[in-house]
């Protein structure tokens, strides 16, 4: 099974697929989710599940208009590829929740459920390097902001947001996200069916990058901490495809 480019989307297809799963990635790494995430999406595909990952590119702060053309984008390839009789679940990390979100309270696509790992909403000069700084030399970015605000997000998904099944995952070494934040605000809305797992790993666990660390002629202790990195790496990436999988396992018609 291997990559293919359509309608701008990367999609791997099973010959028999279960169900659809439309992936948005970080905001660093959303224009490439096919090489960025490529381990959790590979392993979500060889237990059935199509793949559907949407590029973005983070440069503007209309996030609204990120999420219209996200939308537009994987409808064209869902009726592209005739996956209309599949359940489709959403998922997405770090800003791509956000785009999942705002796609939801926005549009609402029926979705069978979503999963959102590392949540982060963070405003502009939390969210941009160099974004107080750059202020202080360009006036005019001091009141520059994300449409929707943070807040308004909020606003937004209390209001709008229709999708009751949803899996939320933390990393415990994680200082960045705010899946606590969202858990409260779904958990308010569909008390019995969000479900919240706290998992060991980073902000950057569920990247699926897989380290080629070629060792020197003589095994040294930084050749040593390289393989325990990538052997811990693998091992969180691992179970979080477990934690992925058992959910949607429990979500299937």
């Amino acid at each position: 099974m291997e990559w293919k480019q359509v309608e701008e989307n990367w999609v791997l297809t099973p010959a028999k697929p279960k169900g659809v799963i439309h992936f948005l990635g970080g905001a660093f790494f959303a224009a490439a989710p096919h090489v960025a995430y490529g381990r959790v999406l590979e392993q979500l595909a060889k237990n059935d599940y199509a793949i559907v990952a949407t590029p973005f590119l983070n440069n503007t702060f209309d996030h609204r208009q990120i999420a219209r053309e996200v939308n537009t984008s994987f409808r064209k390839v869902r009726s592209k590829l005739f996956l209309d009789y599949f359940p489709v679940f959403g998922m997405g990390h770090s800003m791509g929740c956000k785009i999942h979100l705002l796609i939801n309270s926005l549009y609402k696509p029926t979705r069978a459920g979503n999963i959102y790992i590392a949540y982060n909403n963070y405003s502009a000069d939390r969210s941009i390097p160099f974004f107080k700084e750059l202020a202080g030399t360009i006036p005019e970015m001091s009141s520059m902001e994300f449409t929707p605000t943070p807040k308004e997000t909020e606003q937004l998904v209390t209001a709008s947001y229709q999708t009751a099944n949803n899996l939320l995952v933390k990393f415990v070494d994680d200082s960045i996200d705010e899946i606590s934040t969202l858990s409260q605000l779904l958990t308010q809305k569909f008390p019995k069916t969000v479900s919240l797992q706290t998992l060991e790993g980073t902000h950057l666990t569920s990247m699926g990058i897989d380290m080629k660390w070629q060792a020197g002629s003589s095994f040294s202790a930084i050749d040593a901490i390289a393989q325990w990195i990538k052997q811990e790496m693998h091992k969180n990436n691992q179970s979080l495809e477990l934690v992925l999988l058992a959910w949607l396992a429990k979500q299937a018609p």
